[in-house]
């Protein structure tokens, strides 16, 4: 499904829509690209994680300033997708390899990220990740 700009979408398309979504998100984080990645959001938008909330403006300008970037985001198990009228919650197991001011991490993460249906459009409104457990 990448490729496809998904910015519509009822009944079972809804779950097929998300993933394609997340899926053209994942690529675009890989591009270190702001702007590509921030269609994506909506404007409010926020990161929660082990260190607090980042909103959009913060993430984004970290990124277009090339301290962070990634060089793998990649979906590791079959994300969950479930609707609510103009929400939908994904949650799936995801691994990245990004570089935070030269320094590489190597992550393996738990994400769950809302989408809200604004004009049509699915925008993501809320990341939270934390860390997957290692056996």
């Amino acid at each position: 499904m990448m490729g496809k700009d998904v910015t519509t979408g009822t009944g079972d398309d809804v779950q097929a829509d998300i993933l394609a979504i997340h899926e053209q998100w994942s690529t675009a984080i890989v591009s270190n690209d702001a702007e590509r990645i921030g269609r994506f959001m909506a404007d409010d938008w926020v990161i929660v994680s082990y260190s607090g909330i980042t909103s959009k403006e913060q993430f984004l300008s970290i990124i277009q300033s090339g301290e962070l970037t990634h060089s793998t985001f990649d979906r590791v198990n079959d994300a969950r997708v479930r609707t609510y009228g103009d929400t939908a919650v994904l949650t799936a197991r995801l691994t990245n390899t990004a570089h935070y001011r030269g320094r590489q991490f190597d992550a393996d993460e738990w994400t769950t990220d809302v989408f809200v249906r604004r004009n049509g459009r699915w925008l993501c409104v809320l990341s939270h990740i934390t860390a997957a457990a290692t056996p």
